[in-house]
Formats: structure tokens, sequence, C-alpha cells
């Protein structure tokens, strides 16, 4: 029977276990150009007892950043920045994924360093208030992207992607989730364009199908993840036809042998299984768990194969040696949420494992 302490294979990498430390922004990027600081190097080594690590949300490029001091991978400072990162994990025998994420509409002008406004498949504005350094701001009417536009973020994803691995990575997840711009192109109310970007789900597909597609072709199929969400409506998102659309991207991507796809479910679990049954490779899932997060509750999703991989978020971030607190049965540290993002060691780099505890 396979437990989720057994190793798996994740494209070129024996992952030692099947727990996943899930992406999670922590907004902590004081380093010079949106980089990583030393803490965030020992942050991340902390937690290398991980079958995999997927680092915060990263953006491929200025426009992508949608939140107050997270990193990115488009510029020579943060790639020398992230390997002091990628370089403490691997001495701990970790492997580390850097998550890409372009928000698209959710943002604000006031969370880039020059007068920038947003963009996003159509100019619609998203419901709702994001954090930027002069408090929570409504979101702004974003930019309606070109296919010049369009086409060239699919060039900065996968010259972030090369980026990646120039800094140490051992690959990238792509961020098809949570209402960020993947997202906004896959849904039926942040696309209402007519092109061949927008309208009928083939269409709407198109440009997630090309990012994976630019990202795979720049450092290897082997390399490259995809997150989604189908039904998420987090970040004003509604996708009517969510059980047509999905189907048709993996359809697209499938052949390509990716890494493996990671499903956070949200509002319609009974679709995880569809998705389980048609993806060819390493399936990985963030549980939906309402009233509550993921935990050693779920574990039994692995030996029932629902899964073969369970991420984990905030007991990640509070528990540095999961794995064994897992699979000993150890009392499990709560995240302080009011320490999740900004700030410093505190909530961050502080929370003791059983060794040190």
């Amino acid at each position: 029977m396979t437990t989720a302490f057994d190793p798996i294979k994740v494209g070129p990498y024996e992952a030692k276990n099947r727990i996943a430390m899930a992406p999670m922004t922590r907004s902590r990027a004081y380093g010079p150009d949106r980089s990583p600081s030393p803490l965030a190097a020992e942050y991340y080594s902390q937690r290398a007892s991980a079958g995999l690590i997927i680092t915060e949300g990263t953006q491929p490029n200025v426009i992508g950043q949608g939140y107050p001091f997270t990193p990115g991978l488009h510029s020579d400072t943060q790639v020398t920045a992230w390997r002091q990162v990628t370089d403490a994990v691997h001495a701990k025998g970790g492997v580390i994924f850097a998550q890409l994420m372009h928000t698209g509409r959710i943002g604000h002008p006031a969370n880039y360093d020059t007068p920038l406004t947003p963009t996003g498949p159509s100019a619609i504005q998203a419901a709702g208030q994001t954090f930027t350094p002069e408090g929570m701001k409504d979101f702004v009417v974003p930019v309606e992207m070109t296919t010049d536009d369009i086409r060239q973020t699919i060039e900065d994803f996968a010259t972030a992607a090369r980026n990646a691995i120039d800094a140490g990575f051992d690959g990238v997840e792509i961020h098809g989730a949570n209402g960020y711009l993947l997202q906004q192109f896959l849904s039926t109310n942040a696309n209402t364009r007519t092109d061949e970007w927008g309208g009928s789900p083939r269409n709407r597909i198109r440009f997630t199908t090309e990012v994976v597609e630019a990202v795979a072709a720049a450092i290897g199929a082997n390399r490259t993840g995809l997150r989604i969400s189908p039904a998420n409506p987090f970040n004003d998102i509604v996708e009517d036809d969510y059980t047509q659309t999905y189907p048709l991207l993996l359809e697209a991507i499938n052949p390509l042998g990716l890494a493996y796809l990671h499903v956070l479910e949200s509002m319609a679990p009974e679709f995880t299984p569809v998705l389980r049954e048609q993806w060819n490779g390493v399936f990985m899932l963030n549980p939906v768990t309402p009233g509550s997060r993921t935990g050693a509750e779920q574990l039994p999703l692995i030996q029932d194969g629902a899964a073969d991989i369970l991420s984990f978020g905030q007991l990640f971030m509070a528990n540095p040696d999961l794995p064994h607190r897992l699979a000993t049965g150890a009392t499990l540290n709560e995240a302080d949420m009011s320490k999740a993002y900004g700030g410093d060691a505190a909530g961050y780099t502080d929370y003791p494992t059983l060794q040190n505890s």
C-alpha cells in the first residue's frame, strides 16, 4: 500500500516523500529589485524535508506583481538572490520548484515602483480590494492586453523559467489558479474577448496552453508543473463552464509529459476525480477542508489513490519538520496568520521543530 511517506518520481527527481510544501505568498522580498533576502534562504531550507517545495508566487515580469514585496525572476539581481535559496535547500537534500505567478488584473498601481496599471484579458474591474503599501485599495480597471501583450507575456513566462533554472531551481510551477492571469483567461467573467483568446472554452484555454508549452519548451516538460483551481471564485472569478473547460485544457497539455498537475480544490471537489482520471502523470492535490486546513486527516487520500502527492500550506508554515511530525503523530504547531504577510523573522523562521522545541 502506497503511503504519503513513500518516495515518488517527480520529473527527473526522486522526491523523498509525497508531502509537498504548497506555494504561499509571504511578502518578504526585501532584497534589491524585489529579490529574496537571506532570511528566505533560512525559511525554505528549514522545510527541506518536504518531498517537494513550491515557492511563493514569483512574478515573471514587472507588470505581473500584484502584492507588496513579492519576489520576481525577471532580472539578474533576482536570479543571483534566488541562488542563495536554492543552494540552501539543496544542501539539505531538498527539491524546490519556483512558482511563476502573474496576477493580471489583481493588483494596484501603488504596488509598482513606477506608475503602471495592471493588465488582464479584458478591461473588467474585479470586485474587491487588495493590499498595497498605502493600505487596502479597490482593484482598478485593468488595461486589456493586446495580442502583442499576450505573446510577450508568454515569452516572459518562458524567460522566467529559464531564469529559475539559472538560479538553481529544479523546476517551475505555473500558477493557473486563484483568480490570477491564467485563470482570468479561463474564466467566463474576466475574459469577454471575441478574438482567438476568448469566447469558446477552446479559445479561453489557449493562453494557458501556450504558456505551458512555452515553458516546457524552454526548460523541459519534466521540470514544469501547472496549478489549477476549477470553479474557484477567489478574486472575483466565475467559470460557468468549468466542466467543459478543464477537460479541454488537460487534453491539450497531457501529451507534453509535465512533471505534475497540482489541483487546488475549492467549490467543486466532486470534479477532482474527473481530473484525476484524465491526467496521465503525477497528480498533486491540495484538498478542500472547509473551516480547517489540510492536515493528517487527509493523508489517506494517498493510500486511496485520490492523489499521488498532497500539498500542505499553513501546516508547513508553522511546522518546518512537518513530514516527521505527520509520520510520528506528533503535536502540530498552528500558524499565526497575523504574521503571515510581511514583517521579519517572527512568524517566518522562528517556528520550532521537534528537535528544538
